[in-house]
Formats: structure tokens, C-alpha cells, sequence
């Protein structure tokens, strides 16, 4: 009888919705504010989301491209978001002789800001409930165009609780979006892969944009004529920093979780997905760092290449570490025992999990061969241009030119050769379903390696002009042996059609039912709807965690942290001489505080506030809604709560804001920023 009530006790409560766990959406959170206000919060539901006498916070909220969030701070248009989120931008404007990736970038006018075609923000004005519209028959095409209003409205309409909701987003889309200020790398970016996902943290991970609209506030392509935005709401910035207890909030665009998996996918995430994808990005990883260390050139061209790969390829780490840790695969399976005792005696649910297991074991080798043919054959960049080029053929008009131009600036065929070799042989030893006759033509160029050099030998897609003459000569285009390549791949069984095997439609039609029946079933669970890119609310507060026995982790950092990891012989840890100088002579200006009886700057700090992938650039607000930092991260013990959040070890990481001020003002020499922002 024990251990029947200890079993259920474990089963119900340890995937329950904990103390900080949670990503609203900001129409739920008049149903949270009780608790939020319990927990430190000073304002009502209505000055998050929907206000009737005026804006309210989401309005000084932007998705920032197609994968960040970024904040309003000036009537003026000027936006911060993370440097990383900024980095592509960044990086397209650098060279060897306009290096801002190393040096950093800073408009002392706004004609200096700099134009960054293809670069958006989104803001979102409202969000509606349109479920009994689709469960009416009405169709999502015919509900969009009615509110696109003639195409002056962006309209995504998104499924929650795998579509037992869907909800509505009408968006403006502003399209004149120019880069400001960006602190060199050895800033924003310290401590590079290093410290990624790591704390203690020292980064100051943050960049600077404006938004310009045409005269009438709306959005518009590129033009001298355009005038900043005046945004309906922009962040009052508050420098008075918060301590370890103090309620904090996060209002982003956070992009995936998967809270609600079963144990199956679970156990194909941590043990076969997460090692090989981590092996193969780690032979990606090997070969570009090696190249760039021995050339300047190459580490600008590579940079953004570099840590996107290494990004992901530290959390699938992290995670697979959390999850084994917490024992997630057990926990799951107790939980969905005792549902199946629930779901046994009712007829809609009593074989659901047996649907849903059956649903995993079809589809998983498919799904894991995808997997490994995205990681591996479609990560080499020539085979993806291949792609492109018989997507795109035809006419070479000006963006295909730009396109192309933008490729070779960035690529170095002797890396992709190398790459190459690598992931072919890889893919041969671990996939048993090889397309018909590959193995035949590498034995027969002699192995690997000498089919590789005859790709990379006889392709002309290596230069410029072969690239172009193959967009408008089809027939060549197949000839080459780098596009039969990408061909033999280019079938269903081997094409990715998404990264989440849960996505699969086999399995997640499923999830439908699953979540009714578990809402039924577990009714005081505080569930949310998993992340999908949509405006969501997480709160916490300030916090540090205990690392290991013996090891806590105070939550903040401060400017003496970089001194002490500053290396001018590393380039992530190199920092400009101006900020020794500034730190030498104390130089610290109005963003100084006492920290342990230590005058100096905040860098970074922690809270238990539930993020993920794009909540980079997210504003992390204090009790009235001031700005306090930017989210840039999570800890490493903290890329598990994707699956299971942990409250004991979960907590995301921000940059504070004074250390951002600090960076424009004494080392970025732009104060005159200052001046268009409401500083307390």
C-alpha cells in the first residue's frame, strides 16, 4: 500500500506545473495575476496585454526577425535585442577592413545606421480565440484573409495544447530595420562557445537596431524618406537593479518546448537523436575552428556559421545530461501508469497510449534516418546550394545574383571538402538505408575520400559563374555530380520534414486527444500550451541555484569576472583595451553599484523564469514593468526544460541593463542615445 501511494504521489506531482514554470500566453494571465501578484507583482493583467484607455507592454514587444525577441526603448524606434540575434546582421556588414564583428559598430548619427535588407520586426496587435471558428467548418485560409484586411495585417494562426485551441495573431510587419551600435565580439559575444550556456556568465549580449516607417507610421520597404517609428509603448529602463528574491518577469517569443511528451519520445531524443546529431556537428565544428584559427579571413566569413552550429550542439549536451539526471524517462512512465488506470475504463481513452507507442515504433528509423541525412549530407553548404539552384532555376535575376554573391563571400571550398569527406563517411557507417547504387559508385572512385575529390573536382558549382550558368542550363545543372548528390537524397524517405519527430502526423494526431484526456485526468495541473513562437509571459524571481554538493551559484556577475578571464592571447576572452582602462581608473560613470562592498558594474544575473529559443533578446522586467536586462540564455543544467523543467536548477540568464548602458556609454562612445530613452 506504500509504495502504491508513493508511486502515485510521484506520478502526480512530478511533472506538475511548479513554482516558476510556465510560458502564458498573455491572454492567460488574468488567471495567473493572483499568483503573480502574490510573488512581488505590482501591475494588472491589463498593462500586459490589453488595455482599452491605452498600449499596454506587448506593444513594446517585436519579434525580432524570424527567431529573437527584441524591445522598444525610445519614442524614436530604437530597439535592443541580443548580439547574437544581431549577428547575422552584423556579420554581413563586416570585412577585414570594416571588422565590426571584432571591433564593433557604433552610428554617432542616424545616417549612419546601417540597412539591413530582409531584416524585420513584428509587432503584434492582437490575439484571438478562433476555435469554434475552425470546429464550425470555417477554414483557416478563409478566417486569415478576412483579417489580413487586404494584406495590411500579418495573420499566423497557431494550434495550442496540439490543437485543442487555436488562437489568432495579427501582426504588423515593419521591413526598414538599421543596425545602430554593437559591441565588439570580445563583448558581446565573451567568452564565445566557452562559456555558452554556461554560468558564471560575463557577456554582454546585446545590439542595437532602429525601426523606420514611411511617413504615415507604417510599415515599408527601404527608403531615405522613411522616419523612425513612434512606437505605441517603449520600456521605461530602470537602473536600480534587483536582488536575489526580487519578482521578475519575461515577455518574449519563445519558440519550442515539449512539456507534454510521452516516455517513448523522451527516450529516442536522449538516446539515439541527441548522440548522433552531437557527433556530427562535432566533426562540422573541428574542421572550421581549426581553419580559423590559422586565418583572420576565414574566422570573420565563419563566425556566424561557426556558432550556429555550436549552439545547438551544446544544448542537445545539456539537455541530454538534465534529462538523465532527473530520471525524465521513468518519471514519464510512472505518470502515464497511473493515466492508464484512469483512461482504462473510459472508451475514448483506454488504448491511446497503445496508439501512441505503436505511432513511435513505425516511425522512428524513418524519422531517425532524416534526422541524420539533415545533420550530415544537407549540413554540406555545396550540396545545399545544389538544392537551391534546382529550386531556383531559370532567369538570373538580381536577388538570385545577390543570393550567390552571398555565398561565395562566406565560403571556403577547402572546409566543405573536409566537411564533406567526414559526414559521407559517417552517414555510411550508421544508416542501413542507403539510396540504390551510392555505395556502389564511392567503392568504385575508391572509398570516400576519393569520391569526395571527385565531387569537389569535377562540380562547377564552385565558382561564381558555374553557379550562375547552372541556374539558367538545367540540363548541366544535372549533370553535375554535386547535384546528383543532393538528387539521390532529394526523395520523401531522406528529405527532413521538420527536426521534431513528435510533429510527425502519424503521431501527432494523437497528442490531440491525449492532452484532452490529460486535462480531464490531472485537473489541478496548471497546464500551458507548449512554445511555437507566439508572445508568451514566464515569471520567477531572481535566484541562484546549487550546482553541485558543496557549490552554489550566486546570482550575478560583475564587471571583475571579465578582468579575471581576460586573455589577449584567446580571442573570445580579448577584451578592448578601453574596457581595461575603464576598469583600471575605475571609470564606471553613473552605472556603478555596491556589490559586497566592492564599487563596480552588474554584467549579468539570473532568475528562475521558464525560456527558451527565441526568447534571446527578451526584456526580463522587474515588479512595475521596467526594463531590467535582456535574456540571452540558460544555464547549462537548464536546457533540459524544454521536456522537464526542474525549479530547483532551471534559470535563465540575462544581461543586466546597466552594464548594457555602460558598454554604449564608455566604450561605445554613444551617449547621445541616452538622451532619446527614459533612464530612472
Amino acid at each position: 500500500m506504500k509504495k502504491l501511494l508513493l508511486s502515485l504521489l510521484i506520478a502526480t506531482t512530478a511533472l506538475t506545473a511548479s513554482a516558476d514554470e510556465g510560458m502564458w500566453l498573455p491572454n492567460q494571465i488574468a488567471q495567473r495575476v493572483k499568483d503573480m501578484r502574490a510573488k512581488g507583482f505590482k501591475l494588472s493583467a491589463k498593462d500586459i496585454y490589453y488595455n482599452e484607455q491605452g498600449a499596454s507592454l506587448k506593444d513594446a514587444i517585436v519579434l525580432f526577425g524570424t527567431g529573437c525577441t527584441g524591445e522598444m526603448v525610445s519614442p524614436d524606434g530604437l530597439l535592443l535585442t541580443n548580439h547574437h540575434c544581431g549577428y547575422g546582421a552584423i556579420q554581413k556588414h563586416s570585412s577585414i577592413d570594416h571588422d565590426y564583428l571584432t571591433n564593433g559598430f557604433w552610428a554617432m548619427n542616424r545616417s549612419e545606421e546601417l540597412p539591413n535588407p530582409g531584416l524585420t520586426v513584428t509587432f503584434l496587435e492582437r490575439m484571438e480565440d478562433v476555435t469554434e471558428r475552425i470546429n464550425a467548418g470555417e477554414s483557416i485560409a478563409e478566417i486569415r484573409e478576412k483579417a489580413s484586411e487586404g494584406g495590411k495585417y500579418s495573420i499566423r494562426i497557431e494550434p495550442m495544447y496540439y490543437g485543442n485551441q487555436y488562437m489568432m495573431y495579427v501582426s504588423k510587419v515593419y521591413k526598414d530595420v538599421r543596425l545602430v551600435g554593437a559591441p565588439p565580439s570580445s563583448i558581446g559575444k565573451f567568452g564565445g562557445d566557452t562559456d555558452n550556456w554556461m554560468w558564471p556568465r560575463h557577456t554582454g549580449d546585446f545590439s542595437i537596431f532602429r525601426v523606420y516607417a514611411d511617413a504615415n507610421g507604417e510599415p515599408a520597404e527601404y527608403s531615405e524618406d522613411n522616419v523612425p517609428l513612434r512606437p505605441k509603448k517603449y520600456f521605461t529602463i530602470s537602473t536600480q537593479g534587483a536582488n536575489e528574491g526580487d519578482f521578475t518577469f519575461v515577455y518574449g517569443f519563445p519558440g519550442t518546448t515539449q512539456e507534454y511528451l510521452i516516455s517513448d519520445a523522451v527516450e529516442y531524443t536522449l538516446n539515439r537523436a541527441n548522440p548522433a546529431k552531437i557527433h556530427l556537428r562535432t566533426l562540422r565544428l573541428n574542421v572550421i575552428r581549426e581553419a580559423s584559427e590559422a586565418d583572420p579571413k576565414v574566422r570573420i566569413q565563419y563566425a556566424a556559421k561557426q556558432a550556429g552550429i555550436a549552439n545547438a550542439w551544446k544544448k542537445w549536451q545539456g539537455e541530454s545530461l538534465g534529462l538523465a539526471r532527473l530520471g525524465t524517462i521513468a518519471k514519464k512512465q510512472n505518470y502515464e501508469a497511473e493515466f492508464q488506470k484512469w483512461a482504462a475504463n473510459r472508451e475514448e481513452y483506454a488504448h491511446l497510449l497503445d496508439s501512441m507507442r505503436a505511432a513511435y515504433a513505425r516511425n522512428e528509423e524513418d524519422f531517425f534516418r532524416r534526422e541524420f541525412t539533415a545533420e550530415s549530407i544537407f549540413a554540406i553548404e555545396l550540396v545545399k546550394m545544389a538544392r537551391w539552384c534546382g529550386a531556383n532555376s531559370g532567369a538570373v535575376n538580381d536577388a538570385r545574383k545577390a543570393y550567390i554573391e552571398a555565398f561565395f563571400k562566406d565560403f571556403v571550398p577547402a572546409i566543405d571538402r573536409k566537411t564533406a569527406k567526414l559526414l559521407i563517411a559517417e552517414y555510411i557507417k550508421s544508416i542501413k538505408a542507403l539510396p540504390a547504387g551510392w555505395k556502389d559508385e564511392i567503392n568504385a572512385r575508391g572509398g570516400v575520400e576519393s569520391y569526395v575529390d571527385y565531387l569537389y573536382d569535377n562540380t562547377s558549382l564552385l565558382t561564381r559563374e558555374g553557379m550562375t550558368a547552372a541556374l539558367t542550363d538545367k540540363t548541366a545543372l544535372e549533370a553535375d555530380p554535386i547535384y546528383k548528390l543532393y538528387e539521390r537524397f532529394s526523395g520523401s524517405e531522406y528529405s527532413s520534414r521538420g527536426s521534431i519527430i513528435s510533429r510527425l502526423l502519424d503521431i501527432a494526431r494523437w497528442y490531440k486527444p491525449y492532452m484532452k484526456a490529460l486535462r480531464e485526468w490531472d485537473s489541478k495541473r496548471a497546464f500551458y500550451p507548449d512554445a511555437n513562437l507566439t508572445l508568451r509571459v514566464a515569471y520567477g524571481k531572481v535566484a541562484g541555484y546549487h550546482y553541485a554538493d558543496g557549490v552554489y551559484h550566486r546570482p550575478y556577475t560583475t564587471i571583475d569576472g571579465i578582468i579575471e578571464k581576460d586573455n589577449p592571447e584567446i580571442y573570445d576572452y580579448n577584451i578592448p583595451q578601453s574596457l581595461r582602462d575603464a576598469y583600471a581608473t575605475k571609470n564606471y560613470g553613473r552605472w556603478a553599484c555596491d556589490i559586497n562592498g566592492r564599487n563596480t558594474v552588474p554584467v549579468a544575473f539570473l532568475a528562475a523564469n521558464h525560456t527558451t529559443g527565441g526568447n534571446s533578446g527578451s526584456p526580463i522586467l522587474n515588479a512595475k514593468g521596467e526594463l531590467l536586462g535582456l535574456n540571452f540564455d540558460r544555464t547549462w543544467l537548464s536546457t533540459m526544460s524544454d521536456i522537464e523543467y526542474d525549479p530547483e536548477v532551471c534559470r535563465n540568464i540575462s544581461v543586466d541593463i546597466r552594464y548594457v548602458l555602460f558598454v554604449i556609454d564608455k566604450i561605445g562612445g554613444a551617449s547621445y542615445l541616452f538622451d532619446e530613452m527614459n533612464i530612472k
